[in-house]
C-alpha cells in the first residue's frame, strides 16, 4: 500500500535554540522567505502524502495560525493593487490536521498520538528539525520507493562523524544493495561503541503495527518515550529497512546547518 498519509511531530521546546524559541517556535525559523517548517511540508506533498497530522503543544498555535488562509491580509493585497502576492500566502495544497501534546515526553510519545490518525495503513514521519536539499528525489520519495518494494518500514540514514554518533539513533545493518540495509538492531544516542556509523536521520516510514511497540514501550534515554526503543522492539516480529537519503541534510536546530542551509538554497535559487 503507497503511503498516503505523514505526521510531523512538532511540539518540543528547542531547547538547543534557546532563547529565542521562548517566543518563535524552531519550526517557524525564516530560511529563504519561507518557515522551516514549509519546506517539510512540501516535501511531504512532493512524495505522494495527502493528509498529514501536525503534533503541537500549547506555545505552537502560531504554526497552525501560518497554514491557515488569512482573508484579511489577500483583501489588504487586492486594497493595494498586490494581487500578484496573493499566490505568495496560498495554503498547501493538502488536507492539515493538528493534535495537541499535552506534555514534552518524547517523540515516541508526539508520534503515539497519530494511531487514529494513520488507522491500519503505513504512514511516514517527518521530523521538521532536519531539512534535505538537492537534486535528487524527495528524501521522503526515496524511502517510499524502498517501503513499496518490500512492504515493511523504512528509516531514513546518513553517515554521520563517530565523535556525533551519541546524539543519534544508530543502525546494526545488514547490507541489501548499495544504500540499502536491512537492520539487525537499532540503539538510541549510544554512549560507546556504536553498532556503525549509519545515524537515523529525521524521515521514517511505518507499517501501523508500530504503534502496538508504541504502547509498550517504556520511558528510556532522557526519561522520555523514544521512538528508536519502539522500534527495536518492531525488529523483533517484523523487518525493518534503512536507506542512505542521497540529499544533503540540514538540521535547524544546530546554528551553523542553519546557516549553511539558508546559504545553500539562496545559492541554488530554490
Amino acid at each position: 500500500m503507497s503511503v498516503k498519509k505523514a505526521i510531523i511531530p512538532a511540539a518540543g521546546y528547542g531547547t538547543r535554540s534557546l532563547p529565542i524559541t521562548k517566543a518563535v517556535p524552531k519550526e517557524m525559523f525564516p530560511v529563504a522567505g519561507k518557515p522551516a517548517i514549509q519546506y517539510v511540508v512540501e516535501e511531504a506533498i512532493a512524495s505522494g502524502i495527502e493528509e498529514i497530522l501536525i503534533v503541537l503543544s500549547r506555545n505552537k498555535s502560531l504554526i497552525m495560525d501560518y497554514f491557515d488562509r488569512s482573508l484579511e491580509y489577500e483583501a489588504f493585497l487586492e486594497k493595494v493593487n498586490k494581487q500578484h502576492l496573493i499566490g505568495k500566502i496560498d495554503t498547501p495544497d493538502i488536507h492539515l490536521q493538528y493534535i495537541r501534546q499535552p506534555f514534552a515526553e518524547g517523540l515516541g510519545a508526539a508520534v503515539k498520538l497519530g494511531r487514529r490518525f494513520a488507522g491500519n495503513e503505513p504512514f511516514a514521519v517527518l521530523l521538521p528539525d532536519d531539512i534535505f536539499i538537492g537534486d535528487e528525489a524527495p528524501a521522503l520519495a526515496q524511502l517510499s520507493d524502498l517501503h513499496n518494494e518490500t512492504g515493511f518500514s523504512v528509516v531514513g540514514l546518513k553517515k554521520v562523524k563517530n565523535e556525533l554518533l551519541k546524539n543519534y539513533g544508530v543502525i546494526k545493518e545488514e547490507k541489501v544493495s548499495e544504500g540499502k540495509y536491512r537492520l539487525i538492531d537499532i540503539v538510541e544516542k549510544p554512549k560507546e561503541s556504536p553498532p556503525s556509523n549509519l545515524a537515523v536521520s529525521g524521515r521514517y516510514i511505518f507499517t501501523p503495527s508500530l504503534f502496538d511497540h508504541l504502547e509498550k514501550t517504556t520511558k528510556g534515554a532522557g526519561g522520555e518515550l523514544q521512538l528508536t526503543d519502539a522500534v527495536k522492539s518492531l525488529l523483533k516480529e517484523e523487518k525493518c529497512y534503512g536507506m542512505e537519503i542521497s540529499r544533503n541534510r540540514y538540521d535547524i536546530g544546530s546554528e551553523a546547518d542553519y546557516l549553511r542551509l539558508i546559504q545553500s538554497i539562496m545559492e541554488s535559487g530554490r
